[in-house]
């Protein structure tokens, strides 16, 4: 079977790990993917959010199925596209992925569905927004409606840092279009967490928990990134709580996508925060979390071919999928400066000294002339180990992580820790 996976970063090099582990033995070509992805599949350079060079791509390839990982295609119709050639595709189609590019529409989702989440209100008008400064009390929750790579919200702990965000945001225009409208929302209190489920026609089936640290520093200080490191299962979930979260949330979304004839398959990445009122959500996403997905498909037991068949069949409420006990930590190295400016090009050494079952996922490198690895990226690599328990995973994620070096590099130093 020939897969072709679209994309190039963290996420996209965990997928790709997972299914070359395939008994079926899939031929695996990515496009345009990165020197750690390189290893175990055939790269093709073409840009993952152009639409019409990877139809060319599909084209060319003839793939049996396509696994899209990055929002931005998703956003802008590639599974319609692909789909229209008679080739199935692992990833939402334009219409659902609007639960991702717009977050106005999905917090109008979450209202006409009864589903817990923050109080909100949207803007379009930059005066009507700076008039109402404060409306949920500080620090004041603002969004970008549309895609911004992760980073298009902010937390103002007063007013003035507040007008400086709105002035970025619909002012400057520093994420673009995705600024056109802001979505301003009360402050949840609590510990975030964050499931992964696939989802088809017949089922949403939660993958195991994990938590993410979005901010660039230690004790999630500083400006919010793509995300700093992950762990799964979470530390925060109890039988009690996951049976909330079915009740309260993956139920009601199920239904939602039913009555409102949102055909989904594909991955439902939902950011939650499990306040004192119980799980609530954050964010939907219509892919693979990334760097949740380096923490969470190292402890999938199950052909994870067999899972991305199912859900383009609708049939994934028949299929078994099956997790290890294992603990997981991922820890992100980042170039200096990310997520401001930073430099590429620096030589990254340490790559083959990794301790055996500890796993370097590549998400900004590229190959130099000489064949040496370069860095590419904000997040450069993402450091996963396995443990017994928690502890012991953590400590196998930071053994690795001082193993690895390239000018200017940062990590922080607290993954796998709980802020409560």
């Amino acid at each position: 079977m020939k897969v072709l996976i679209v994309g190039g970063g963290g996420r996209e090099h965990a997928i790709a790990w997972k299914l070359s582990q395939s008994p079926r033995v899939p031929e695996l070509v990515c496009a345009p993917g990165n020197a750690g992805i390189a290893e175990v599949a055939r790269l093709v350079d073409a840009d993952a959010e152009d639409v019409d060079a990877m139809v060319r791509v599909t084209k060319g390839e003839s793939p049996d199925l396509v696994v899209i990982g990055p929002e931005v295609p998703l956003a802008k119709g590639l599974t319609d596209e692909i789909e229209s050639l008679g080739i199935p595709v692992f990833g939402p189609n334009r219409q659902c992925a609007q639960l991702e590019a717009s977050k106005s529409f999905t917090k109008a989702f979450l209202a006409r569905h009864g589903i817990p989440t923050a109080a909100y209100r949207e803007y379009t008008d930059i005066d009507a927004l700076k008039s109402d400064i404060g409306i949920f009390g500080y620090p004041m929750v603002l969004k970008a409606n549309g895609l911004a790579a992760g980073k298009g919200v902010v937390l103002a702990k007063d007013a003035a840092e507040a007008e400086r965000a709105i002035e970025d945001m619909m002012g400057a225009k520093v994420f673009g279009a995705a600024g056109d409208v802001v979505v301003v929302e009360e402050c949840l209190r609590g510990v975030e967490a964050s499931v992964l489920c696939f989802v088809d026609g017949s089922a949403i089936v939660p993958m195991e928990s994990a938590q993410d640290y979005k901010r660039i520093g230690d004790r999630d200080e500083g400006p919010n990134t793509g995300g700093m490191g992950t762990y799964s299962p979470s530390l925060v979930f109890t039988a009690e709580l996951e049976a909330q979260i079915k009740e309260r949330i993956l139920d009601p979304t199920f239904n939602g996508f039913k009555e409102d004839g949102l055909d989904f398959r594909g991955v439902l990445f939902i950011g939650l925060m499990i306040t004192d009122e119980g799980p609530k959500v954050i964010e939907f996403n219509n892919r693979f979390g990334d760097p949740e997905t380096q923490s969470v498909l190292r402890r999938l037991d199950t052909d994870l071919l067999d899972i991305f068949v199912a859900a383009t069949e609708d049939r994934l409420a028949g299929q078994e999928i099956r997790w290890s006990d294992k603990r997981a930590v991922c820890v992100v190295m980042a170039s200096g400066g990310y997520p401001g400016a930073y430099e590429k090009g620096k030589a990254i050494t340490g790559l083959s000294d990794l301790d055996d079952g500890a796993i370097c996922f590549h998400a900004g490198t590229k190959f130099g002339p000489g064949g040496e690895i370069l860095t590419s990226g904000g997040r450069v690599l993402g450091v996963t180990a396995l443990g017994a328990t928690h502890e012991e995973a953590r400590a196998a994620a930071y053994r690795n992580v001082a193993k690895i070096h390239f000018d200017g590099e940062y990590h922080r130093t607290d993954i796998g820790v709980v802020y409560r």
